[in-house]
């Protein structure tokens, strides 16, 4: 029984979004929300009975069913059961989350590093814990929405410089009074776009004005650097960053954030950010399968090598055809479509043809650049990235997206 039928900009609001799903559903353009019945060897899924070619998983090294992080999981299991009923400041802190914690803090070259119950909460938390009003906060325009809430939640001046702008950055930072704390931060790498932040630059101008410096190392992690540690060493900067964030729901088959930093600043974080007082711990299940994925990066480096592969060859084969794929140079390729109803007719092309592929329309990106947001892994068979490209190229070309 609807209880609510009064006409209000709550009603209309819900009813836009209802309209605009129905819409698309009805027009075979809807391909959110699909279960995967299966995961099968390699980068396959099975979907609605269907076995489809993975291309939008953040599996970027393929540990997705890795023997030694499943068997990791499984001990966590018989010993501490499925979950952890408390927080972590009280009853809910167990071995396998200290352990967790000196392993990313080991990987990152930190002295210390705090975990999270996820990703959008790590960044919502720490950024809104360190930062208050009177405050100064610097955030790149494309930014992830977990770190623009963040930054809205502090009460901090919020200032966004335009995308990879270091000299827009530098006019904000020059136009902020000179004696209040200020924090800059940005993904490594953007998670619509796929191009790296210019760290070098960001760090000199940190330096100059004094502000603290926070990078969001989601899809760089496992990504970037030689051995996978991301943004430090791909730039061989180890140290340059005074707070590094990550998620465990990526590169990492598990679920959950982290920060990594100095001891001083996770002491702090410990105590007063509120996902970490009030959030229950991470299930001993989770927490012991990132443990065991860090060190598995470590010990197969050949993952980033084909990683880095498979990169080029998706990226210069869709280039190759005509498509423009922006400015990416890492395993996140956006396919530009133009407008929402060509990405979600590409997207139907391409998996009536079993290429699983999803399309990012508006808001989540301006109107006009909508796209596929398609993603590569060390999983992926030359072959099968062949097959991949020449699917989407027939999509392309059938909507005139490319001759």
């Amino acid at each position: 029984m609807d209880l609510h039928t009064t006409d209000d900009a709550v009603t209309r609001r819900i009813k836009a979004f209802t309209d605009r799903v129905s819409y698309v559903k009805a027009n075979d353009l809807y391909f959110y929300n699909q279960p995967i019945e299966e995961l099968l060897p390699g980068m396959r899924v099975r979907v609605r009975g269907r076995e489809m070619g993975m291309y939008a998983s953040y599996s970027y090294l393929g540990l997705v069913g890795h023997p030694r992080i499943n068997e990791a999981a499984k001990r966590a299991v018989d010993q501490f059961g499925t979950g952890t009923n408390g927080v972590r400041s009280l009853a809910g802190t167990l071995t396998i989350h200290t352990e967790l914690e000196e392993t990313i803090a080991n990987f990152k070259h930190t002295e210390a590093a705090i975990t999270y119950s996820s990703g959008y909460a790590t960044n919502l938390t720490v950024v809104s814990t360190l930062m208050g009003r009177g405050d100064y906060v610097f955030s790149d325009k494309l930014n992830h929405a977990s770190i623009v809430d963040g930054c809205l939640m502090s009460g901090a001046e919020f200032r966004r410089f335009r995308h990879n702008d270091m000299a827009h950055l530098e006019g904000l930072l020059k136009n902020a009074p000179p004696d209040v704390a200020k924090l800059v931060i940005a993904d490594s790498v953007f998670s619509m776009d796929g191009d790296i932040i210019n760290l070098p630059a960001m760090v000199a101008l940190c330096k100059k004005y004094n502000a603290w410096l926070m990078i969001d190392e989601a899809h760089s992690v496992g990504v970037l650097g030689k051995t996978g540690t991301g943004i430090e060493e791909h730039f061989d900067m180890y140290g340059s960053i005074d707070i590094k964030m990550g998620t465990l729901s990526k590169t990492i088959p598990s679920v959950g954030g982290y920060v990594a930093a100095n001891k001083d600043i996770i002491t702090y974080l410990r105590h007063a950010s509120r996902a970490y007082i009030f959030s229950a711990a991470l299930p001993p299940a989770q927490a012991a399968a990132a443990n065991e994925a860090f060190k598995v990066i470590l010990d197969e480096p050949w993952r980033i090598e084909r990683l880095n592969e498979n990169t080029k060859q998706f990226i210069g084969g869709l280039k190759g055809m005509g498509f423009d794929t922006m400015l990416t140079e890492t395993a996140i390729v956006p396919v530009l479509c133009g407008e929402d109803d060509m990405a979600f007719a590409m997207t139907r092309e391409a998996q009536h043809h079993d290429v699983f592929v999803l399309p990012v329309v508006s808001p989540a990106v301006p109107e006009g650049l909508a796209r596929l947001r398609a993603t590569v892994t060390a999983a992926h068979e030359p072959s099968e990235i062949e097959r991949a490209m020449d699917v989407i190229g027939e999509a392309g070309k059938k909507l005139g997206i490319i001759k």
